[in-house]
């Protein structure tokens, strides 16, 4: 018999409306003993919704509408009932405190989703989709979970391990007839197939970066010399006072760091300290704290001081693209509104901060990095258990493949192709263990 969980499904704090869930064998029969209304909850079918009070210890808490799931059409395959009363914070913490007292006990985080998934309700990467639902920053990314709740990236992977399936199966009869030298399927198509495979989970693995900016947001780094206008567009791009400027050099000794949105795709803003040589203790930490953020960042704008010289940062520029091969540069030319001619560059952008110059040019230009970042949208939002497992995958056929390759006997083809098998079962949550589990849901909020 499963306990009988009990937790606020809606946000806490004061709002119009409150949920609360139970969960359960015992979930209608302690839902019963505190509700009083025309109808007799334990006869009552399921997908009902009735109107009635809540009563705790004889005294009137609430009036609400009470919703009846039987198992094992409901949420979490079993007895479901959710509560609607209003939303003080006084009122749905009394309900829960009575529902705990009648039987009841309090969910853990993601143990709702977890029933489900152990009661055969979604699998793993469904039961994963659920929370990147419910963190989405943007629509593209909750589009993209959406498709991997409905079961869409769950079906190709289960195509593919089918096939693993009957490779695996068919090289394991034809070692039953070693003797009689027959072969039930060709080498050279079950290499093709495991060709497919890999660049099947090949383009998943490169897909990765893309799902991290989905999931948290580009990342643009605002990097330079002290004074060259970094927290004035910082504070531009925001449109917003967000950072301190003044013309003291090393005014910015942390980094700052807020979102914007630019048709709908999240866009983290990094306003770094000033980078020069320096005595100050504290700034020498912010300039180490610059460099850690650049090695997060998707794209750098490498802000120069145009007033001075627009060569004036150019040493920073190259010092910065040999150390960060891996993110994105582009030389800013700031201040241009107090310079009389402009310089043909045609790899840089020039804005003025101060007064806005070429502020949507460089908007359009972030966007459209970010955009192309995220070209790789898959029906996923890989994760890092996700990656591993794939990595792993993509390991053991590409030795599966050697092996064929080398002409080795097939025993030790099957005994790749089985690891890989089981590693696609880990995926979907076919096969796994309870610490798996336990550290997926325990990232879930309780009530889900």
């Amino acid at each position: 018999m499963a306990d009988t969980i009990v937790a606020l499904a809606t946000p806490p704090g004061v709002s119009g409306i409150a949920v609360i869930r139970l969960s359960g064998d015992n979930a209608i029969d302690i839902a019963s003993s505190c509700f009083q209304g025309k109808v007799d909850l334990k006869n009552s079918p399921t997908h009902r919704i009735y109107y009635g009070r809540f009563i705790y210890n004889s005294k009137f808490i609430d009036d609400i509408t009470l919703s009846i799931f039987r198992n094992p059409n409901s949420y979490t395959g079993e007895d479901v009932i959710e509560i609607s009363c209003h939303g003080g914070m006084i009122i749905y913490n009394e309900i829960i405190k009575a529902l705990i007292h009648n039987g009841a006990r309090l969910a853990q985080p993601g143990e709702y989703t977890k029933r489900a998934f152990l009661n055969g309700k979604m699998d793993l990467l469904q039961a994963e989709a659920v929370a990147d639902i419910i963190n989405s920053t943007s629509y593209i990314s909750e589009q993209t979970s959406a498709r991997q709740l409905f079961g869409e990236f769950t079906s190709e992977i289960n195509r593919f391990r089918k096939e693993l399936i009957d490779i695996a199966s068919l090289l394991e009869i034809e070692l039953d007839f070693a003797d009689e030298d027959l072969e039930f399927v060709p080498r050279t198509r079950i290499r093709n197939q495991i060709n497919e495979i890999i660049k099947f989970a090949q383009s998943l693995i490169e897909s990765y970066k893309s799902a991290q900016i989905l999931r948290s947001g580009y990342f643009v780094a605002i990097v330079g010399y002290p004074n060259s206008g970094k927290s004035t567009l910082f504070n531009t791009l925001l449109k917003r006072n967000r950072a301190i400027v003044s013309e003291i050099p090393g005014t910015t000794r942390d980094y700052l760091e807020e979102f914007i949105y630019l048709d709908g795709l999240p866009i983290k803003l990094i306003d770094t300290a000033g980078i020069r040589e320096t005595s100050d203790i504290i700034e020498i930490e912010g300039i180490r704290l610059a460099e850690s953020i650049l090695s997060q960042s998707n794209l750098i704008l490498v802000l120069n001081d145009s007033e001075i010289s627009f060569h004036n940062s150019d040493k920073l520029y190259e010092e910065l693209q040999n150390h960060y091969k891996n993110s994105k540069l582009v030389l800013i030319q700031n201040k241009i509104d107090k310079i009389g001619k402009i310089d043909n560059q045609n790899d840089s952008i020039h804005i003025s901060a101060k007064i806005g110059t070429g502020i949507d040019e460089l908007n359009q230009f972030i966007l459209s990095e970010a955009l192309e970042s995220i070209n790789r949208e898959q029906d996923i939002l890989l994760n890092m258990r996700h990656y591993t497992i794939l990595e792993k995958v993509k390991e053991n056929l590409m030795s599966a493949l050697a092996s064929i390759d080398n002409n080795l006997e097939n025993e030790f083809i099957a005994i790749d192709i089985r690891s890989a098998i089981k590693q696609l079962g880990e995926l979907t949550g076919e096969i796994y263990n309870e610490d798996i589990l336990n550290n997926i849901f325990s990232q879930f909020c309780i009530g889900k």
